[in-house]
């Protein structure tokens, strides 16, 4: 089997998002005005107009750069491009200082375990509608490994088991959460691998995407293929190549294709070349992000820069 040399993607440093008022969001709060304006425009400004975000080759990303071009009221907002860990330090900075900020979010993510967050409504439907995350492979992977394409056909679980691993990895390694998610649901990988062929030292490498969602989804498959007998490689890769690698024949399968929006484009350009096994999740969904206590509900409520 062909490997994957691993694609390099230099992930954004943490940045400081800075804020001009003093003191904490309830406080200003307080001094309110009350009018509705007034409060969106504070924001904004509190904000220096800026939404933070993520790795710059993030679906995610593009999408709310798609949002800001669509929606009248954001002109002059930017989105910062940072890393998933960097956006985690920042939102977990301005909720213990209760103080406003918008970021780029998404379901399964333990963000949304951790912290009581809400999405802003999209009246326009710029970041679409719930989403799957699918299992694709390469052609020719049912005849060279029907046992591996059987476990891959069938596996499938539910956001509250992907976000449960992704919570439990921020106090141990994701190796060890995956570990102990198959341990403790052996009746649902029962149900993937129940009359599969075992296999002695076959060798299968499956491409993801870097982010805790899909390292979460590829080291629960890579248990189970080893329990197969299978020799399993994972190796991330930036989402372009992800399709690209499974077009090729570079690498033989992946969980991590979110569907149809954030990887849509991505899908048209090869779907001609790979075989879609259909969603292994259902359910996700993406779009900005707030602490409950920010007294906003949809992006229409933002003020342009003035």
């Amino acid at each position: 089997m062909m490997k994957l040399k691993l694609f390099g993607i230099t992930l954004a440093l943490s940045f400081s998002l800075v804020l001009t008022g003093c003191g904490g969001y309830e406080a200003e709060e307080e001094q309110d005005n009350g009018n509705a304006g007034d409060e969106t425009a504070n924001l904004g400004e509190e904000l220096e107009y800026t939404i933070t975000g993520i790795e710059p080759g993030a679906g995610a990303m593009g999408l709310a750069q798609t949002t800001l071009e669509e929606y009248e009221n954001l002109e002059g907002w930017e989105v910062l491009e940072s890393s998933t860990a960097g956006m985690m330090t920042e939102l977990g900075e301005a909720i213990n200082n209760e103080e406003p900020i918008i970021v780029v979010g998404w379901n399964p993510h333990y963000m949304f375990a951790e912290y009581d967050l809400k999405y802003l409504e999209d009246p326009k439907g710029t970041f679409g509608e719930e989403e799957n995350i699918n299992t694709i492979t390469r052609m020719g992977l049912e005849e060279d490994m029907p046992s591996a394409y059987e476990i891959l056909d069938r596996f499938n679980w539910e956001v509250e088991d992907m976000e449960g691993i992704m919570l439990e990895a921020q106090d141990v390694s994701m190796e060890e959460a995956a570990s102990a998610w198959v341990e403790d649901n052996q009746d649902k990988v029962n149900e993937w691998t129940e009359g599969v062929e075992p296999v002695d030292g076959k060798e299968i490498e499956l491409v993801l995407t870097p982010w805790d969602s899909e390292r979460a989804s590829g080291e629960v498959m890579k248990l189970v293929l080893e329990e197969q007998g299978f020799q399993v490689t994972l190796t991330p890769v930036d989402p372009a190549i992800v399709f690209q690698a499974i077009a090729n024949g570079e690498a033989d399968a992946s969980l991590a294709p979110w569907l149809p929006i954030t990887h849509g484009s991505f899908y048209e350009d090869y779907k001609e070349d790979i075989v879609d096994l259909g969603p292994n999740l259902q359910g996700t969904i993406i779009g900005l992000t707030v602490p409950e206590y920010m007294d906003i509900d949809s992006i229409e409520d933002l003020q342009p820069k003035e």
